[in-house]
């Protein structure tokens, strides 16, 4: 059978290599057949062991959330990829940022750049939605109070000392739309302090968004 018909049923989340195996099955040398779908641009290598459909399958793939989901995990799409996806920035982001409770990692791929943030337990658990990006593809992304909690911890050498500083830091440096200001959960936020890393940052936060 031919290999676009045979991967059009996985078109809607990354390939392991035993998926790949299974569909090969009837190869002799399967390995080989492999590398040459990905030569003939019908399969992309994310990394060893997880592919996608690739341009020569004419298969849109999965969205890059969910890959970033599937790439290196546990994990959740975050920071300023979360604050995009949700407007609280205006600008687009080029590479792919999550949070993870494995080692931080980068990977660079023929579909994007993908990078990740350790966070510790159980302040990573918290604030992450399944959002429904295309029909049947989810990925788990940061609520906007924990991609902007998240940037704040993953920011080095910050320290929010003044609500003045924080508000430059969110309306200059971040350029955050005012309007998220008001409409974040300052309740959700104040509930993931105590186990959080940088804990009077985040307080500092509260403290300003309760002013504004």
């Amino acid at each position: 059978m031919d290999f676009k018909h045979l991967i059009k049923q996985y078109n809607n989340a990354p390939i392991t290599r035993q998926v790949i195996l299974y569909m090969l099955k009837d190869y002799k040398r399967p390995n080989d057949k492999i590398s040459e779908l990905i030569k003939s641009g019908e399969l992309i290598s994310l990394k060893k062991g997880i592919y996608i459909p690739g341009i020569n399958t004419d298969l849109t793939g999965p969205e890059t959330f969910l890959i970033a989901n599937h790439l290196w995990g546990p994990s959740y799409v975050s920071l300023e990829s979360a604050m995009s996806y949700w407007g609280l920035i205006p600008e687009r982001v080029y590479e792919v940022k999550s949070i993870t409770i494995k080692l931080s990692k980068k990977f660079k791929t023929p579909k994007d750049r993908f990078s990740y943030r350790f966070m510790p337990s159980p302040y990573y658990s918290f604030g992450i939605r399944s959002i429904e990006l295309s029909p049947g593809q989810v990925a788990l992304v940061a609520m906007p109070e924990k991609a902007l909690c998240d940037k704040i911890i993953a920011t080095a050498g910050l320290v929010l000392r003044s609500p003045v500083q924080t508000r430059n830091f969110l309306l200059d440096d971040l350029r955050i739309d005012p309007e998220w200001l008001h409409k974040l959960n300052l309740k959700e936020m104040r509930s993931w302090i105590e186990d959080a890393p940088k804990k009077d940052s985040l307080k500092m936060l509260v403290k300003t968004l309760e002013k504004l």
